[in-house]
This record gives C-alpha cells, sequence and structure tokens, in this order.
C-alpha cells in the first residue's frame, strides 16, 4: 500500500470517520471533520492548511524593492505546493462598535449642538462604510499531498508536514515584505476563520467565546491520541 492510498483511503492513524451529527445540523453539511495543529482536517480525508498575510502597498515600493519582492514571490512559487490557492476576502468595514460608543455619548451629551453633530457623525459613518469601505484578509491556502514526506502516517504527522510548509512560504513572504500570521493558538483562530466564512452576518454580532474550541473538542471530538 502506497502512501497515497494510506492517506486518502481511510487508513491513517488517528482518523475516524465516526462523529456526533444530527440530522439537519450543522456538522451534517459542513465539510470540515476537525481542526488539528491548525490544519484543516476533510470530511473527504483532505487535509488544508490556511495562512493569512498581512499585505503591503507594492506600489508605494522603491524599484529595487519591487524586483525583490518579484523574484523573491516567483522563487517561492517554484518550490510552493502544487495546488496552492491565494484567497481575497473583501467584507464591508465593520463599525458597529463605533456606533454604539458614540451613541453612548450622545445619550449623555447635555449640549444639543453637540448631540445634533455626534448624531450627524454616525448617520455620515453609516453611510460611508455602508457604500464605500471595505476591508481585505489574504490567504495561502494549500493541502497536503502525495508527495510530500512525513514522518509516520498520522494525523499529526500530516499536520506537522504542513507546518513545515507553511514556515517555507513564511520565510520567503518574509523577504517580500509580507507578514504571515502566527496565532498563539492557532487551532482557535482557524476555527474563528471558518465561524466567520460561513456566518458572514451573525459572525459581526456574535463572537464566538473564549474557549470554545476546548468545549467543542469535549463535545464533538473524534481525535484522541494523534
Amino acid at each position: 500500500m502506497n502512501l497515497k492510498e494510506l492517506i486518502f483511503g481511510g487508513n491513517i492513524k488517528g482518523f475516524d470517520d465516526s462523529g456526533s451529527e444530527y440530522g439537519g445540523s450543522i456538522q451534517q453539511w459542513l465539510p470540515v471533520k476537525n481542526i488539528i495543529g491548525g490544519t484543516v482536517i476533510t470530511k473527504d480525508r483532505r487535509f488544508v492548511k490556511i495562512s493569512e498575510v498581512l499585505p503591503v502597498n507594492f506600489h508605494l515600493k522603491t524599484p529595487l524593492e519591487q524586483q525583490n519582492i518579484i523574484y523573491y514571490f516567483a522563487s517561492y512559487l517554484k518550490i510552493a505546493p502544487n495546488n496552492l490557492q491565494i484567497r481575497v476576502i473583501t467584507q464591508r468595514l465593520d463599525l458597529d462598535g463605533y456606533i454604539a460608543k458614540m451613541r453612548k455619548y450622545a445619550e449623555t451629551e447635555e449640549n444639543e449642538k453637540c448631540k445634533d453633530m455626534i448624531e450627524d457623525n454616525m448617520q455620515m459613518v453609516s453611510d460611508v462604510a455602508a457604500n464605500e469601505v471595505t476591508t481585505h484578509r489574504f490567504f495561502i491556502i494549500f493541502q497536503y499531498e502525495p508527495h510530500m514526506k512525513t514522518k509516520g502516517n498520522t494525523v499529526r504527522a500530516i499536520a506537522d508536514r504542513l507546518n513545515e510548509e507553511a514556515e517555507t512560504a513564511r520565510r520567503f513572504l518574509d523577504l517580500c515584505g509580507l507578514e504571515v500570521l502566527d496565532p498563539d493558538y492557532v487551532d482557535n483562530a482557524v476555527l474563528e476563520l471558518l465561524y466567520e466564512t460561513v456566518n458572514k452576518n451573525s459572525a459581526r454580532r456574535v463572537k464566538l467565546p473564549d474557549g470554545v474550541f476546548d468545549m467543542m473538542t469535549a463535545v464533538h471530538g473524534i481525535y484522541g491520541g494523534y
């Protein structure tokens, strides 16, 4: 049996197709099985790594800096995983917190003219945010491929191998002046990203509670000794 069969044939140590899924629930239709070591494990037995990259303004760089960015990025693409994706998520700017704060100021303001100015400011900001202001988040995404060598056929070994690929990308993109985010609790960060992607509107109002990943693992976790 070759490594590809081990990965996609169901013989990965620690990979369990069983799980708690209720009919018509999110768990049933969501393609994600679990998150381990910052790696998204899908129900169709793929292992996906997602890294967020902070952009730079290429046009503000000097000609020499621009040339270096192109050179190092091209160098990375030569050794990058075959199925590398670059994804950009565009969203309207979330100003709910700012509006709520200004509304509190308006409620306690005694000067009517100042209160009118605050109301005008909230209206202007809301109009601009609704029609013009957007935020952009950039990600590089790749998956485990059969030719990638691992130290074993376990879920953890595959996650470690993808983390090595992510570290390689970090080094090259750093030479381009790009920062790849490295959160302290990477599983939680990936879970939050998936939550915000699936719930684009409600995620603005309802944030995931602290410790949610530990809670979900306790209830729906399927990987014990990986």
